[in-house]
């Protein structure tokens, strides 16, 4: 009896779904979520700044923090999904803290520094090596209230 139940359990863990993705809850909110917070970016970017910018669809970087919002929402659907006491919602919760720490801390002054490489590149006389390097990207994090 021993042995048929090893058999006929590890016969339905090694079978595969392909439907099975669409009951993985905590993936899916945090794409939707992705989703959203990058369609947000680039529809307030077409209202400030009056132009679509498709770069805003995929780009890190500016409100809302598709960083935070996918984070966040992973962290709460384990919570819902596993429980708010589980070993799998704290580490989703310390995740979302050090994705969310990074977004308006590091990434955040990697922005500003790439901003100012980019005007002291720009003031060099074209002779220079560097005169014709291309600019760096500046908008890779978040101030606090974006995150």
């Amino acid at each position: 009896m021993g042995r048929e139940m090893v058999e006929s359990s590890s016969s339905s863990s090694s079978s595969f779904s392909h439907f099975a993705i669409f009951h993985n809850y905590p993936l899916i909110s945090a794409v939707l979520a992705f989703a959203i917070a990058q369609t947000g970016k680039f529809i307030i970017t077409w209202y400030k700044e009056n132009r679509w910018d498709p770069k805003r669809l995929v780009g890190s970087g500016g409100m809302p923090s598709s960083h935070s919002a996918t984070v966040t929402a992973l962290a709460m659907a384990v919570g819902f999904n596993e429980g708010f006491g589980s070993s799998f919602f704290a580490t989703a919760v310390i995740l979302a803290a050090v994705v969310m720490y990074d977004a308006f801390g590091v990434r955040l002054h990697a922005g500003r520094q790439a901003e100012v490489l980019n005007q002291i590149v720009l003031e060099l006389p074209t002779e220079h090596p560097l005169a014709d390097t291309r600019p760096l990207r500046e908008l890779l994090g978040h101030t606090p209230p974006e995150v």
